[in-house]
């Protein structure tokens, strides 16, 4: 075994705080796009807008199954974003409060 594959993977690593940072400097949501089109693949983009669109309906108050029928989306893909926004670091929670905050104002 190499050494990376002993070690234990810490999170986050100073790539991923160099990417997080990267992220934030951006000013608008076409350099967001163009930045995330030129980092990601479509398919991991098309998983992430998936996931989001999945919060989005989660916060509306949608049951699972409902949620899972709009989105077209497994229980599981559901479930799972549901204990993100429940346990996980407060990302999801963060994005949607600005996402009603700026509707509200729209």
């Amino acid at each position: 075994m190499t050494p990376t594959e002993t070690e234990p993977r810490h999170w986050p690593t100073a790539e991923h705080e160099e990417l997080f940072a990267t992220i934030a400097s951006l000013r608008t949501p076409e350099e967001a796009r163009r930045f995330l089109r030129d980092l990601c693949t479509r398919s991991e983009l098309d998983a992430m807008a998936h996931r989001w669109q999945v919060a989005r309906l989660l916060d509306e108050g949608l049951p699972y199954l409902e949620v899972a029928k709009r989105a077209h989306a497994s229980t599981t893909t559901v479930t799972r974003v549901a204990q993100w926004l429940r346990d996980g670091e407060g990302g999801y929670a963060l994005a949607l409060r600005r996402r009603r905050r700026r509707r509200s104002r729209g």
